[in-house]
């Protein structure tokens, strides 16, 4: 559900950690282009304010890991879902971007746990059923706006990967996994497919992170428009290039490990970054008044 409510300052509120005072070197920006009540400004972090939001996500994870049970079966049963097409598809190929790219489509599926995560911070019922409250928010339209745009980024990174794939290894047709595995791993030409399709897919990941680093919780916390949330995020990647860049590759390096037994760790660590994806946009966004009072006290 959309809130106007600003954040805490420093220190903890109803025990949840909160955004630290000493951070507050922000850049106001006005949805409306009159820095009136619906403006906010955009902090300027530190390593350590990402390392805060992550253990703040872990926290959350704790207050009740029962919540994500459900997860237990679909997780493995995705993993042996794109196995199985890849085996009758002959598409081996595509089992490494497909389970890379849904990292790109994270931030959406991760609306819920914003809810979850913004209620514990408030003092509120955190039963998993609120994580629904999401499919009842006014902000639905502008939120599939902005999914429409990491969806387009997720197909255009398959059809990279495709592209590269045929131009690189020509298209073969290589007899099974194990013989997929020796032609990219023991050729000159598989490592070159290595090389650039890790290339492409940065680049991907890094535009996907501009695009929705606070944009998701941002719509749901405030009134604002889908082109507002995504400048938002822009300019938080803009004035935060280190912080930011290293909770993305936090976020890769937390979904590989998930990904290793199966896509088994999941249960854990997607609950996790987007729990924490709440507090970055915490630490990342606050209201224009609380930003300038905090000014001021200093």
């Amino acid at each position: 559900m959309r809130r106007a409510d600003g954040p805490a300052r420093g220190g903890q509120r109803n025990g949840r950690s909160c955004p630290r005072k000493s951070a507050m070197s922000a850049e106001r920006y006005a949805p409306n282009g009159d820095g009136g009540a619906g403006a906010f400004d955009i902090r300027r972090i530190s390593y350590g304010d990402v390392i805060d939001a992550l253990r703040s996500g872990l926290a959350d994870f704790l207050v009740k890991p029962s919540h994500y049970a459900f997860a237990i079966l679909v997780y493995p049963v995705i993993g042996f879902a794109l196995f199985a097409w890849a085996s009758r598809m002959d598409a081996f190929y595509l089992i490494y971007p497909l389970a890379a790219g849904f990292a790109l489509l994270g931030p959406f599926a991760a609306l819920g746990l914003y809810e979850i995560s913004r209620r514990l911070e408030a003092g509120l019922d955190a039963s998993w059923r609120h994580a629904l409250d999401v499919l009842r928010s006014p902000a639905l339209p502008e939120i599939a706006k902005v999914a429409l745009v990491l969806l387009a980024i997720f197909l255009g990174w398959i059809l990279c990967a495709h592209v590269l794939y045929r131009l690189i290894l020509g298209g073969q047709d290589h007899g099974g996994l194990a013989a997929f595995a020796r032609a990219v791993v023991a050729t000159q030409s598989g490592w070159t497919l290595i090389l650039l399709g890790n290339a492409a897919g940065f680049g991907f990941a890094f535009f996907a992170l501009r695009t929705s680093v606070v944009a998701f919780p941002l719509l749901l916390h405030r009134n604002v428009s889908a082109a507002a949330a995504v400048a938002a995020s822009h300019l938080a990647v803009r004035r935060n290039p280190g912080p930011v860049l290293f909770w993305g590759l936090l976020v890769v390096a937390l979904l590989f490990l998930g990904a290793v037994p199966l896509l088994a760790g999941l249960i854990v660590t997607f609950p996790v970054l987007g729990h924490s994806s709440w507090h970055l946009y915490r630490r990342l966004v606050v209201p224009a008044a609380t930003a300038t009072a905090a000014r001021d006290e200093g």
